[in-house]
């Protein structure tokens, strides 16, 4: 993993007459995380290929597509599904339960987590996303109390999630809870990202995460009438 150079970067400048670039090359055009792109070629929404000694090489061409909006469809229809959307939005009346999002790719984790909440806050309205571009939109639409999220995620990784809805005042309520397998040195590139966040390491998850959760759900539940 190349830690120094995930960090997302603002679009750079023309990408020039090279007929590829590396991957850590096109997150900064793209202005994306550097695991955000590597998704996307496996996505096949850029094109790539693997030199010799084995050092992937994007396509210049896919690269200038897609900044100009010239994509796959799958991946339009990604972009266009926005948190932003205000139609999206499901209001909830007032008195309603806490909602929970949970964004996780394992089906073992998101069972476990479930299991949890039921048990430990049965009042909780519980939602979940197996992709960070689904998760996405699932967040504007519900705008939970709280959002767990994974940060190796297919679609978007977790760290890009949390950096768009943090950028919007509308989710500046939504409690967020990181959910890992990553260990302290893999966690550096997402750093940027992460900044005040609670991480919950997996192997440590049911003894760590009911507290935390019950810390994040005191606001909501006090407020009830």
């Amino acid at each position: 993993m190349k830690k120094a150079s995930s960090k997302i970067q603002a679009p750079g400048p023309a990408l020039g007459a090279r007929d590829d670039v590396t991957t850590i090359e096109a997150a900064r055009y793209l202005g994306l995380a550097v695991r955000s792109v590597q998704l996307m070629v496996d996505r096949g929404d850029l094109q790539a290929w693997k030199t010799p000694g084995g050092h992937r090489r994007i396509s210049r061409v896919s690269i200038e597509r897609w900044l100009a909006g010239d994509r796959p469809p799958a991946a339009t229809a990604s972009v266009l599904v926005s948190p932003l959307a205000p139609d999206r939005f499901v209001a909830r009346a007032p008195g309603s339960p806490p909602r929970v999002l949970l964004i996780e790719d394992s089906m073992h984790y998101q069972n476990l987590i479930g299991l949890l909440l039921r048990q430990k806050f049965p009042a909780v309205e519980q939602h979940a996303a197996s992709d960070g571009i689904v998760g996405l939109a699932m967040a504007g639409e519900l705008q939970p109390d709280v959002l767990m999220v994974d940060i190796l995620l297919p679609g978007i990784d977790g760290a890009t999630l949390i950096t768009s809805l943090r950028s919007h005042p509308r989710f500046r309520n939504t409690q967020v809870i990181v959910v890992t397998s990553l260990g302290p040195s893999d966690m550096v590139p997402y750093a940027y990202a992460l900044t005040g966040i609670p991480v919950v390491h997996k192997p440590q998850l049911v003894a760590e995460l009911p507290p935390l959760l019950a810390q994040c759900l005191a606001p909501r539940s006090s407020a009830q009438p």
